[in-house]
């Protein structure tokens, strides 16, 4: 592969885009700085709000050291796959350490003010109103927005700046150690916050009639904690990976389809979302008239939206030729790249909009859907699961239909030439990403809500009016999340879309490289690329691909399950052994419940990890290298499918429960609100722990079939070592697996747990 040369002006045009990714890093310096400014209550609440910063701090430190030895030992296998330079291998490995630790840090930093900011907000409730504590939920979730755009862009630049031409490669390595990063702390936290959630609803409002955030319970320090390392730091690695892969394979992309201009423009679409970002975080300011909370937060997306349209139109028609040179000859929108350019971070931003505007539409509270799910609460807990389950399927359907439209879209910008259909892709993924400041900044403003809610509820010093107003900010929140969860689901499958042409790139490259030897094994049917499914071992790795989704989902509903299990049993035991506990004479022992989440979190980290990697390397070197092209078109139809349906479901439920909780059909206690408390049992695992790690799953398996992919191709004529590989690849994962299945609960064999559990 020949490097592409970077003109000085271009080199210039990068330097301003890392001081923009850093200008992004300041902002969120300044909001720090707002934020903590404000008043922090009582001391009671104050009280509180250290408990659950202790907790959070306590379980990302311990998280960080379960997952470094996976940061450790990967970047030298990674030196031992082919690349095109030693040099490439070098920066590929040292920039998957960059990527993990940036991922790493995008979650932390929004942890971190998360748990400053929850206490505020519920002073600012109770001091101010409810739109000081809306401003300043969202202010402070910003800080998470502005510090992923800020990294994302600021990373991705420093590799084109120091590897120029050869960056694509290098990339590859910052994704996925990026990717990697977002699933651990996607799944690790996800499992912590609904272990604690489940078992603290299960015992608590079920079974004890207390309220939700009642000290009385055991584990809501734990729930409270859970929702920072789940939400905020889980979710904002997620999204920080999200917007460096979009980034590598629009820039592997871009550089097939028209050179240095190519290499360089994917990044200035995100410069430009920087700038627009900042506007729309201070643009959410509610105002007198606005109908509800959500309606400032649609106002400061909308407006980030539209002046990223602008921007970007204007930069593509300033920076792009006006041509594709060789490639010109009526390719899509009459062969002009700023035409193409234009269109597709067009059909992203809309993308994005689109979904905002479904999925708040199914999980709202106040919406058709989300009534007709209270509605069955009133023949029990039954007709709730089979509606939200149906709710979520179908909504699934649109949201991927929307997504699959958008992809179509963009193939027809680039219409002619397959690496400028899907550049065009890439592009539209780097376009949804424009809007991602905000989008990050409105996930962590459920979170920041929840625990307001939860901390004023705790210490009993916010009533009245402030106390409804916090209800609603945490019924907001939950919407936000999910519109959050829906777009980062499509940020994964346009980039895996698009990182789908760096695999055929790639592969293609191979076969024209391999031995005589390889080729003759590989067969004349897929010497030239081909991913035809008539084929019967490529329609096999299209099934495995779907498989590996499930399985995966499977694996992390089951490990919150287990945990949540833990989580009933001592609560219980506490509410048995210290009766003065409900009278308030003795309290709880919050840090036994945080400890067992921890504990649990972590022993199941590993087995979703290895599927992520395992999986495609035992299919590359087991089946060839269609069977794995498969495997991805498998995994990412299933996953986008799986993971819209599995989020709105829970975000359904969540949102009816809290609809009943207001007053309706008999409000807290009555038989409709148990129905809806297990709905959202039910749906806790969906939305915040198998959902949102199917994002990075599909990501992870993807950039580890890129990366194998050479060498899968380069074995063909060697059996032993593929059948060699193949078999620790499915004899590690096999055994992980199993010895998920085997865990006990409470430290009991699973058939000695008592039955109620």
């Amino acid at each position: 592969m020949t490097e592409t040369e970077i003109s000085t002006g271009d080199l210039l045009l990068l330097v301003v885009v890392a001081v923009v990714a850093l200008l992004a890093l300041a902002v969120a310096a300044g909001l720090v700085r707002q934020v903590l400014a404000a008043g922090q209550g009582t001391a009671r609440m104050r009280e509180i709000a250290g408990a659950i910063q202790e907790g959070a701090a306590a379980y990302l430190r311990r998280q960080f050291r379960t997952i470094a030895v996976f940061v450790v030992v990967i970047p030298f296998v990674l030196l031992l796959l082919p690349a095109d330079t030693l040099g490439v291998r070098i920066g590929r490995s040292i920039f998957f350490v960059v990527g993990a630790v940036f991922s790493a840090a995008t979650g932390f930093a929004g942890m971190w003010l998360a748990v400053r900011g929850n206490v505020r907000v519920a002073a600012a409730a109770r001091d101010r109103g409810e739109r000081e504590a809306t401003r300043l939920a969202f202010r402070t979730g910003g800080v998470s927005g502005m510090v992923t755009v800020g990294l994302g862009l600021f990373g991705a630049a420093v590799v084109v700046l120091v590897y120029r031409g050869r960056a694509p490669g290098v990339l590859e390595g910052f994704g996925f150690g990026a990717a990697l990063l977002a699933m651990f702390m996607r799944v690790g936290g996800g499992i912590f916050t609904k272990a604690a959630d489940v078992g603290a609803d299960l015992v608590g409002k079920v079974e004890q009639g207390i309220p939700e955030d009642d000290p009385r319970n055991a584990a809501v320090i734990a729930d409270n904690v859970g929702d920072n390392v789940g939400d905020c730091a889980g979710m904002a690695a997620d999204i920080f990976e999200s917007y460096a892969v979009t980034l590598v394979a629009a820039l592997i992309l871009g550089t097939a389809a028209f050179g240095a201009q190519g290499l360089v423009f994917p990044l200035i679409v995100p410069m430009v979302g920087v700038l627009t970002a900042i506007v729309g975080i201070f643009a959410v300011a509610p105002r007198v008239g606005d109908r509800s909370g959500m309606t400032a937060v649609n106002r400061g997306f909308l407006v980030s939206a539209v002046f990223a349209a602008v921007g970007v139109a204007i930069a593509a028609w300033l920076y792009l030729p006006g041509s594709f040179g060789a490639l010109d000859g009526g390719v899509g929108a009459s062969g002009d790249p700023r035409l193409v350019a234009i269109g597709a971070v067009l059909l992203g931003i809309v993308l994005a909009a689109a979904i905002q505007i479904l999925t708040g539409y199914f999980t709202e509270a106040g919406r058709k859907p989300v009534e007709e799910v209270t509605e069955s609460a009133r023949t029990g807990p039954a007709t709730v699961v089979l509606s939200g389950v149906a709710l979520g399927l179908e909504s699934a359907v649109y949201a991927t239909l929307l997504i699959g439209g958008a992809i179509y879209g963009a193939f027809l910008i680039g219409a002619g030439n397959t690496t400028v259909a899907l550049f065009a892709v890439a592009l539209a993924g780097t376009g949804l990403l424009t809007t991602v400041g905000v989008i990050v900044s409105m996930d962590a403003f459920g979170p920041v809500s929840d625990n307001a809610q939860g901390i004023a509820e705790m210490s009993g010093d916010v009533r009245g009016e402030a106390a409804e107003a916090l209800e609603r900010l945490d019924a907001m929140g939950n919407t936000t999340k999910a519109i959050t969860k829906g777009i980062a689901i499509a940020t994964a499958v346009l980039a895996a879309t698009a990182l789908f042409g760096s695999f055929r790139t790639t592969v293609e490259e191979a076969l024209r490289t391999a031995t005589a030897e390889a080729r003759r094994a590989i067969g004349p049917v897929f010497t030239e690329f081909s991913l035809s499914v008539d084929q019967p071992n490529v329609l096999v790795g299209l099934l495995i691909g779907a498989c590996a989704v499930f399985l995966f989902a499977g694996l992390a509903i089951m490990a919150v399950g287990r945990a949540a299990a833990r989580v009933v049993l001592e609560v219980r035991e506490q509410f048995r052994t210290r009766p003065g506990i409900m009278d308030f004479t003795e309290k709880p022992d919050y840090g036994r419940v945080v400890d067992l989440c921890t504990r649990d979190a972590q022993r199941e980290l590993a087995t979703p990890g290895l599927l992520a990697i395992l999986a495609p390397i035992a299919v590359g070197f087991a089946l060839g290298y269609a069977p794995l092209g498969a495997f991805l078109a498998g995994a990412i139809a299933c996953g986008a499918l799986m993971a819209i349906f599995l989020a709105n479901s829970g975000g359904a439920w969540d949102n009816a429960k809290k609809v009943v909780e207001s007053g309706r059909l008999g409000g807290k206690g009555s038989p409709a609100h148990a129905a809806t408390v297990i709905g959202d049992t039910v749906g806790d695992p969906f939305k915040d722990t198998a959902g949102p790690a199917i994002n990075p799953l599909i990501k992870v398996m993807n950039l580890v079939a890129l990366l194998v992919a050479p060498a899968v191709v380069a074995s063909a004529g060697r059996p032993l070592l593929r059948t060699g590989v193949t078999v620790v690849a499915v004899a590690v994962l096999v055994t992980a697996v199993v010895a998920a299945k085997r865990r006990t609960v409470g430290g009991a064999p699973a058939e000695d747990v008592p039955a109620s559990v």
